[in-house]
């Protein structure tokens, strides 16, 4: 176009390019030097490349015993109950707080980490820096500093109507925080009575930064039924199960808006049934100003084995077990819009195991299914038919294979003076003395698919960590772990950027802690 004066031609947006796939597809390749992320995306291109070179090792940097559990979040261990801080980040972990002992009384029950939000102007300078939310055990809802301990923010959740919050977790991921009660059961003898319990849970929703409070709702039998056994909300739907595998979604957001009383604040004065208080202080609490009246209308219902149900892909499916005990292991891969089952959607492995297989939708979100078994781990992708563009399929998109090249698993042997030997019994799928996984994980900023696996040869297991290119599955670096890894304990494994960390629970509530770091030296040494 000309310019309305001198009769200039503007310069053409972006270098000419004017369709948006092909913008985004030039800045994903870092053509615009003066996008913020371009640097990031290259500096963490650098260090996928590093850590995958045969010279880069993962040295053990740093051990610790508990009696107490152990939990990991973004770069900080956390001990003794969470009045332990550690950073994991520098060259050697190092304390970043330490509280003395806190009561029974204030005993942390969950907790959840919360990020600053990018290019949002908050109202404190704490909420640029991370925090961490936590429930105590007498419902006080806490905000501590990440780095220092500093109780930032202490709201009073139990009024009159609830005394047990037990549960953190996201709504919306960073957004919106749901607090959930245990499930309300009465005593024996008001059971004995005739005393009948109606409310099962109360759900307590807040935003996040800065924190305030949208509303307390009650699930109530009247409303959802008697066999309801459990409740959650995710990205804005509630998920009601029931004792017989029933799973029914609802718009929680509706919810909220169709059935809200009245909005409060915390710090609010208010006169509430009877009650006159302050919102969010003792002894008051929060009011239960959500009140569900008539049930919602329903979303969405599926039976599924054990109420294990998963939404994912695109177009939309979701991931079921027909619900009959002879199905465990059987998934079905269903479209959401009209019910009707993938073609291929039927993924059974058959395989002869004590641990199940499990299957779940990829956190990359490109819409792939990860199914894992003892000696096989399936990436499959969805895709439309041919010549059946309203019909889905699911096709392999790449295979992790167990290293299994030694064993030898005859049924019939012959000794060494020819006696005929026939085994009574094949052993099973994830026999410990077969290398057999046990993890499988995402490293979103790095893009690689991490699994762990291991083999147990009599007391002594050894496990090692290798991460995949998550595009095909090329194996591209493989880290053994030192110490010594027993099926029978329950381990945890995290893989964050340069760092691996691995938390291992003994028995008698014994907790170890292996810190890994990257270490760069072309010389050979015994590390």
């Amino acid at each position: 176009p000309q310019a309305a004066a001198g009769g200039v031609r503007a310069a053409p947006r972006a270098c000419g390019v004017h369709n948006v796939c092909r913008l985004l597809i030039r800045r994903a390749h870092g053509f615009y030097a003066r996008d913020a992320g371009v640097a990031h995306r290259k500096n963490l291109g650098l260090l996928r490349k590093i850590m995958c070179q045969e010279s880069t090792k993962f040295k053990n940097v740093w051990t610790t015993h508990s009696a107490s559990p152990i939990a990991y979040e973004r770069g900080r261990i956390y001990m003794d109950n969470y009045q332990c801080c550690i950073s994991s980040i520098a060259q050697e972990p190092r304390i970043l707080y330490q509280k003395s002992k806190c009561a029974k009384s204030e005993k942390i029950e969950d907790a959840l980490l919360l990020e600053c939000p990018l290019g949002e102007m908050l109202p404190s300078p704490s909420d640029y820096k991370a925090s961490l939310i936590v429930l105590t055990v007498q419902n006080w809802l806490l905000r501590l500093s990440a780095d220092s301990g500093e109780v930032l923010e202490k709201v009073y959740l139990a009024g009159s109507c609830c005394k047990f919050f037990r549960y953190l977790s996201w709504d919306t991921p960073q957004e919106v925080m749901i607090v959930k009660s245990a499930q309300n059961k009465l005593p024996a003898a008001a059971r004995q009575a005739g005393i009948q319990q109606t409310v099962l849970f109360y759900l307590a929703v807040f935003q996040v930064l800065p924190l305030s409070f949208i509303g307390m709702l009650e699930i109530n039998k009247k409303i959802f039924g008697n066999s309801v056994t459990d409740v959650a909300v995710s990205n804005g739907i509630l998920i009601v199960m029931y004792s017989m595998g029933l799973v029914r979604l609802y718009n929680f957001k509706a919810i909220l808006e169709q059935f809200m009383e009245q909005p409060f604040d915390l710090g609010q004065e208010f006169n509430w049934n009877g009650q006159v208080g302050v919102v969010g202080k003792y002894p008051f609490g929060l009011p239960c100003n959500i009140k569900i009246t008539d049930t919602p209308p329903l979303l969405f219902e599926a039976s599924s084995l054990e109420n294990a149900f998963q939404i994912g892909g695109y177009p939309w499916h979701y991931i079921i077990t027909p619900n009959k005990k002879k199905h465990k292991g059987v998934f079905h891969i269903c479209s959401l819009k009209d019910n009707a089952l993938a073609k291929n959607g039927i993924q059974d492995m058959k395989c002869c195991s004590l641990e199940p297989d499990w299957i779940y939708f990829h956190p990359d979100m490109s819409g792939r299914i990860i199914h894992v078994g003892p000696n096989l781990i399936k990436v499959l992708k969805l895709k439309e038919v041919k010549n059946h563009a309203d019909q889905m399929e699911i096709a392999e998109d790449f295979t992790i294979v167990a290293n299994r090249e030694n064993c030898v698993n005859n049924t019939v042997t012959v000794t060494a003076s020819g006696r005929v030997v026939k085994k009574r019994f094949t052993s099973l799928d994830d026999d410990p003395e077969q290398e057999t996984f046990k993890i499988v994980d995402y490293e979103d900023e790095l893009d690689l698919l991490s699994t762990v696996a291991v083999t147990q040869i009599g007391a002594d297991g050894r496990a090692h960590l290798d991460f995949h290119c998550n595009e095909h599955g090329i194996l591209l670096k493989s880290i053994p772990l030192k110490e010594s890894w027993d099926v029978t304990y329950s381990h945890e494994v995290y893989f964050d950027k340069d760092l691996v960390l691995h938390i291992e629970q003994k028995p008698n509530r014994r907790f170890s802690c292996y810190v890994y770091q990257m270490v760069c030296d072309t010389a050979k040494d015994d590390d």
